[in-house]
C-alpha cells in the first residue's frame, strides 16, 4: 500500500487520516483545496497536476481526468498485461482513493443559489474516480464516507483486515452514493424544464436511511425509515424525538397521518389517529379543550393512539393526556418545560417535535404495488375550500364552519370516509367501508357508543354519493348539512333528497379518496 489519492469537499477528519497515511509511509496525491489544507497541516502531498504533468484548467473543472489517475485506479497489478501497460506508460498503482463530492445537494436546496451556481456544483472528476476505484475494489480501497476513515487507519496497521467482503461493501457504498448523487442532479434539472409538467420517464428515488426499526407492520417483517432529500422541515422525517422508546414502523406511519391532518387547521387543534385513521379531532380555545373534545369522540379507539397538536404542548394538556389514556406518540411544534416534566413520568411515550411553521412537502406521493410503483401528486389540503350551494336551503354560518372542519378531517380518513361534526369537533367517523352507506352507519354507531348525539351535526363525505340512500340515511340520523364533491350521474336525485329533508348541501368539486 504505497499511494493514496485524496480529494474531498467535506474536510471532516481528513487531516487525521492523511497524517496516518503519511506516517505509514504512503505517498499522498491531492488536489486544490484539499492539498492546500494538508500542506498547512505540515503533511507532505504531491499535487495531482504535478503527478500527471498536466495542469488544472477550465477553472478547476479538469484536473483528475487523466490516464495516470484512472490507470492507477483501474489497473490490475496481478495481471501481466495490465502491469506491463502501466510500466510502459509510467503509471503507478493507487491503493487508496478518498473522495467525497461537490456539495450539490446543499447548494441546490439553498434558495439563494442561482441555477448556474447549482450546476457548477455538479462533480465530474469525483464520481469518475470513485467508479473506477469501486470497479477495481479488489486492488483499490474506495472511501466515500468520512465515517469510514477508521477502516483505512486500521488497514494501515493490519492489511489483512481488508477482506474481500469489506472491499466489496465499500464498493457498493460508492455506487449507492454516486447513484444518489446523479438522481439528485436529474431531479433538479427536471424541475427546471417543461418536462416538470409531467411525471419523469425515469424515476430517480434518492432516499437515505435514518434508522433501522425492530420490525415492520408485523414482527416477521424487516423495516427501516428512509428520508427523502427534499424532506420539508415540517415533515415527520425531520421530527426530533425528545423522549420515549424507539419509533416503530406503525408509529411513524400513524404520526405522519396525524401531523398532516392537524396541520390543516389554523385554530388550536388536536387530532388523535389510530391505525392511520383519525378517530377524534377537535378545535378549541385552548389546546386542553381541543384534546378533551377530540378524545370524547371515541375514547376506546384513542387508547394506544397517536396524538398530534398544532400548538406548543402545555402543562394542562400534558396532564390531561397522561392522566387519562395510554398513548404511543405525541406530535407537537414545541413542548413546554412543565409539559416535558409531566411526560417524563411516562418515559415510554414517544414525543416528537416538528417545525409546523414551514410549508409541508408538496411533491410526489409513492405507493408500492407488486412489481412496481404508483406515483401521483400529493393530495394537499385546499388553502381555500370552494363551497357551491346546491340545495334549496343554504347552510348557516355555524353549519358552514362545521362543514369546512369536517371536510378537512374527511381528507385524512380512509375511503369510504364519512365524518359527522358539530361545533368544531368530530361526533362520529366511519372509515374504510366498502359501502358509503355502511361508513355512515359506522360513524353513527361510534357516536352512539361515545354518548354523542348526531342530531344537528353536519356530514362530510370524501367522494360523491352515488345514490340518494346516503342522504336519506343522513337525514334519518338527524344531519342538517352535507359537504361532498358532487359529480355523480345521480346528483339530481341526491340533491332532491337533501331538499326533501331540508338539508343544506354544498359541493366542493374536489374528491379526496384515500386508499393507503
Amino acid at each position: 500500500m504505497k499511494k493514496a489519492l485524496i480529494s474531498v469537499s467535506d474536510k471532516t477528519g481528513i487531516i487525521d487520516l492523511a497524517r496516518a497515511l503519511y506516517e505509514a509511509g504512503v505517498e499522498i496525491l491531492s488536489t486544490g483545496g484539499t492539498a492546500r489544507l494538508l500542506i498547512q497541516a505540515h503533511i507532505p502531498v504531491m499535487e495531482v497536476a504535478s503527478y500527471t504533468g498536466f495542469p488544472e484548467m477550465l477553472e478547476g473543472r479538469l484536473k483528475t481526468l487523466h490516464p495516470r489517475v484512472h490507470g492507477g485506479l483501474l489497473g490490475r497489478p496481478d495481471r501481466p498485461d495490465d502491469r506491463a501497460a502501466m510500466q510502459n506508460a509510467g503509471i503507478d498503482t493507487i491503493d487508496f482513493l478518498v473522495v467525497n463530492l461537490y456539495p450539490f445537494e446543499r447548494t441546490s436546496r439553498d434558495p439563494r443559489a442561482s441555477f448556474a451556481e447549482v450546476v457548477e456544483q455538479i462533480d465530474i472528476g469525483g464520481p469518475a474516480m470513485l467508479r473506477s476505484a469501486a470497479k477495481n475494489h479488489a486492488h483499490v480501497l474506495p472511501v466515500v464516507d468520512c465515517a469510514d476513515y477508521a477502516i483505512v487507519i486500521e488497514a494501515l496497521k493490519n492489511p489483512a483486515c481488508l477482506t474481500p467482503e469489506l472491499r466489496r461493501r465499500m464498493a457498493a457504498k460508492v455506487f449507492a452514493h454516486t447513484s444518489r448523487y446523479d438522481g439528485l442532479i436529474a431531479r433538479y434539472l427536471e424541475g427546471g424544464t417543461d418536462a416538470a409538467e409531467s411525471l419523469p420517464e425515469v424515476l430517480n428515488l434518492t432516499f437515505v436511511k435514518r434508522f433501522a426499526m425492530r420490525y415492520g407492520e408485523n414482527p416477521h417483517q424487516r423495516a427501516a425509515f428512509y428520508e427523502a432529500p427534499d424532506a420539508s422541515p415540517a415533515s415527520i422525517a425531520q421530527a426530533t424525538k425528545i423522549q420515549g422508546k424507539e419509533l416503530s414502523f406503525n408509529n411513524v406511519a400513524d404520526a405522519d397521518a396525524a401531523l398532516e391532518c392537524v396541520r390543516a387547521f389554523a385554530e388550536p387543534a388536536c387530532v388523535i389517529v389510530k391505525h392511520a385513521n383519525p378517530c377524534g379531532a377537535a378545535l378549541g380555545e385552548t389546546l386542553a379543550t381541543a384534546y378533551d373534545r377530540a378524545y370524547a369522540t371515541d375514547p376506546t379507539s384513542a387508547f394506544g393512539g397517536i396524538i398530534a397538536v398544532n400548538r406548543p404542548l402545555d402543562e394542562a394538556t400534558a396532564a390531561l393526556i397522561v392522566g387519562r389514556q395510554f398513548v404511543e406518540v405525541i406530535v407537537a411544534p414545541e413542548v413546554s418545560a412543565e409539559a416535558a416534566r409531566i411526560l417524563g413520568t411516562k418515559p415510554g411515550i414517544r414525543v416528537l417535535v416538528v417545525n409546523m411553521t414551514e410549508p409541508t412537502h408538496t411533491g410526489l406521493d409513492y405507493r408500492r404495488v407488486s412489481g412496481g410503483l404508483l406515483v401521483q401528486d400529493r393530495d394537499t389540503p385546499e388553502a381555500k375550500i370552494t363551497l357551491e350551494p346546491v340545495s334549496r336551503r343554504r347552510p348557516t354560518p355555524a353549519e358552514t364552519r362545521d362543514l369546512v372542519f369536517a371536510w378537512r378531517i374527511a381528507q385524512f380518513v380512509k375511503s369510504n370516509a364519512i365524518v359527522f361534526a358539530r361545533d368544531g369537533r368530530t361526533i362520529g367517523i366511519g372509515a374504510g367501508q366498502m359501502s358509503r352507506v355502511d361508513s355512515a352507519r359506522v360513524a353513527a354507531w361510534k357516536a352512539e357508543e361515545a354518548g354523542l348525539d348526531v342530531k344537528g351535526s353536519v356530514l362530510a363525505s370524501d367522494a360523491f354519493f352515488p345514490f340518494r340512500d346516503g342522504l336519506d340515511s343522513a337525514a334519518e340520523a338527524g344531519v342538517t348539512a352535507v359537504i361532498q364533491p358532487g359529480g355523480s350521474v345521480r346528483d339530481t336525485e341526491v340533491i332532491a333528497s337533501a331538499c326533501e329533508h331540508d338539508i343544506a348541501m354544498v359541493f366542493t368539486g374536489r374528491r379526496h379518496f384515500r386508499h393507503a
